[in-house]
């Protein structure tokens, strides 16, 4: 009971320290996969697996966070606890590029189009020609070797892989599954953040943004909203609009005069081609 206490008091001290606490799923994350991803998150987040209850506990005790409370809806079944200084989104990319690649189990989803290369599998021939051709593999026996004959695709990113495929692939040294932690829910400075809300799609968000700042350019500059970042393009459309102003209204100035002569030149020829038609077909009448 006492080195309980001493837990919770501990988990208070992380927690006030911290400014954002996440609640990841632990679900089919395998021990060595934890280990190498608190390598690789050591420099950013504290994780740290700890029951629910003694995370309650230690939740109901902190003072000076609003909102913590709620977090109390999230914890449920297997937890892992992400303690970090970092924004919640750059926390959810850090962890999508520090899943690990694994071997497959029965049941495990395909992270990606797993394609079998043609060439050497370095197996001696026996039961693995039938292992191999179960799963759609074509073989051959060269050099006292089974070689696959051609790049085959055994299964689609998202499928289920079968115990079968996955014996092969572990065989061959294939590595078809992602293992990493998914974000269940975020505390940030007051406000608790779901798992829906988490998910950011950064090729998206970018071309939004991108559209966003081009639309508010072309706004500022059609209202002259003037700014330093938009004031040349509102000087270099009053300036054309002037320019086509002046040559449209006959404005002689050293810079239109040339374009105002082009103008009733080309105007002359146009009237003078229409009355050519028209004495044309008065002749023909």
């Amino acid at each position: 009971m006492e080195s309980k206490a001493k837990e919770v008091d501990e988990l208070e001290r992380v927690i006030e320290q911290c400014k954002v606490i996440a609640l990841a799923d632990l679900h089919k994350v395998r021990a060595a996969q934890l280990q190498e991803l608190r390598k690789k998150l050591k420099q950013d987040a504290h994780l740290r697996v700890i029951k629910n209850t003694l995370m309650k506990r230690a939740i109901s005790s902190v003072k000076g966070k609003p909102g913590l409370e709620k977090l109390g809806d999230h914890l449920t079944g297997s937890t892992i606890y992400l303690f970090t200084n970092l924004n919640p989104f750059k926390l959810v990319l850090l962890l999508k590029k520090s899943k690990v690649k694994t071997t497959a189990k029965s049941g495990d989803l395909a992270a990606f189009d797993v394609i079998v290369p043609a060439g050497n599998t370095g197996q001696a021939p026996g039961p693995i020609i039938s292992q191999l051709g179960a799963v759609g593999l074509k073989t051959r026996i060269e050099s006292g070797s089974v070689w696959i004959n051609k790049d085959t695709l055994v299964v689609k990113k998202g499928e289920v892989i079968s115990q079968r495929l996955a014996a092969v692939l572990s065989k061959l040294g294939l590595k078809p599954v992602e293992a990493g932690l998914t974000l269940k829910a975020v505390y940030d400075d007051g406000m608790v953040i779901g798992m829906d809300m988490l998910q950011l799609d950064v090729e998206t968000t970018r071309k939004d943004v991108e559209d966003a700042s081009r639309l508010a350019l072309h706004l500022s500059i059609v209202s002259a909203y003037t700014m330093p970042a938009n004031i040349e393009f509102i000087l270099q459309k009053a300036h054309n609009d002037s320019f086509s102003l002046s040559v449209s209204g006959g404005i002689f100035t050293e810079e239109t005069i040339s374009h105002i002569v082009k103008r009733a030149h080309s105007q002359m020829l146009s009237l003078k081609s229409r009355l050519d038609m028209v004495k044309q077909n008065a002749k023909k009448a």
